[in-house]
């Protein structure tokens, strides 16, 4: 019983961790872009690398400040956006799928190809690049703080605060934005483009500006994630990441402001609970060594994930929060 309290413990800080933010900022920018303007980007981990590395590379390559480093990760992010709208944003929806998970992963390979690593570090990346900012948490950050029976450095607390101050931003203004008749317009492009077109407003125009959106706040993940974790390397930022964010947002809710953030702070959860769970039951010979390796606990906490998605598809594809309608979306 202990191991399992310390597990539920361990997975407490997850759910108000580093990665959980994360995830929700890459599910909050996919939420603009799925949720509601129907666009199908498979790519979102690609703003989170710019994000990430433009971080990194700024700071610890070029010598400039880490403020600087943001601002040259933001405006990567909007380069990207605008190069992978431009050719595919007045196609169907399925060409924007192909071309954003096509150019997350030739991006992956670029940064940790050996012609990139006086650039980018190669396979090994970047570190030592956020000391200036974890430099400004008003407290300690070598001092351990104790918190609902979690430990916490001085650190991760003030990227935690920081992170979090972010993610109540951009939920803010995407919640505005959606009241407004910007959000208008782009509601009733998921809907029906065609019909949004015959009134006479520039489709492909509001769905770029969704895309630049979108797009940003996921850099803005890469941000968080990359100071968090104190590094930046090209193989933390795979595809997989891009799918688990709409886990996030389909577990919340699609087109629902709060969905994608309370989904990814329970995806973390449970992905924490069961791998500590999990890792504790076999060390007390509740589950036998012969049915369950410690090995093997990190693919099988995904696969349990994956049948409760499965599982909540086929009862509420809508999500916790969301709504049926906001589903249906006629993808074009």
């Amino acid at each position: 019983m202990s191991d399992l309290i310390d597990a539920f413990q361990v997975a407490g800080k997850a759910f108000f961790g580093f990665q959980a933010i994360f995830f929700a900022l890459l599910a909050i920018g996919i939420n603009v872009h799925f949720g509601y303007t129907g666009l199908l980007n498979f790519g979102q981990i690609a703003f989170a690398m710019l994000g990430g590395f433009g971080i990194a590379i700024s700071v610890s390559q070029w010598g400039l400040p880490f403020w600087v480093g943001v601002l040259i990760a933001i405006a990567s992010a909007v380069v990207l956006a605008l190069l992978l709208g431009l050719p595919t944003l007045r196609l169907r929806a399925d060409y924007l799928a192909i071309v954003t998970i096509a150019v997350a992963e030739g991006l992956r390979l670029l940064f940790r190809s050996v012609s990139a690593t006086p650039v980018t570090g190669g396979t090994r990346g970047l570190s030592a690049f956020n000391s200036s900012f974890i430099a400004l948490a008003p407290w300690d950050t070598q001092e351990r703080y104790n918190i609902l029976g979690t430990s916490w450095s001085g650190g991760e607390l003030w990227v935690a605060l920081v992170g979090w101050l972010i993610v109540t931003v951009f939920t803010l203004l995407v919640w505005q934005l959606m009241r407004s008749p910007w959000g208008r317009v782009v509601k009733a492009i998921r809907e029906d483009e065609d019909a949004v077109r015959a009134l006479g407003k520039n489709v492909y125009s509001y769905k770029m500006q969704a895309l630049v959106l979108g797009g940003v706040i996921g850099a803005f993940g890469g941000m968080v994630y990359a100071v968090g974790t104190g590094s930046a390397i090209p193989d933390q930022y795979q595809n997989a990441n891009t799918f688990l964010a709409y886990g996030a947002l389909i577990l919340g809710g699609a087109a629902r402001v709060l969905g994608p953030v309370i989904g990814s702070m329970i995806l973390l959860f449970i992905l924490q609970f069961a791998d500590t769970g999990l890792r504790a039951l076999i060390s007390n010979g509740a589950i036998p060594d012969t049915l369950l390796s410690s090995t093997d606990v990190a693919q099988i906490r995904f696969v349990l994930v994956g049948i409760g998605l499965m599982l909540l598809l086929v009862f509420r594809p809508q999500g916790i929060f969301g709504d049926r309608r906001e589903v249906m979306l006629d993808a074009r």
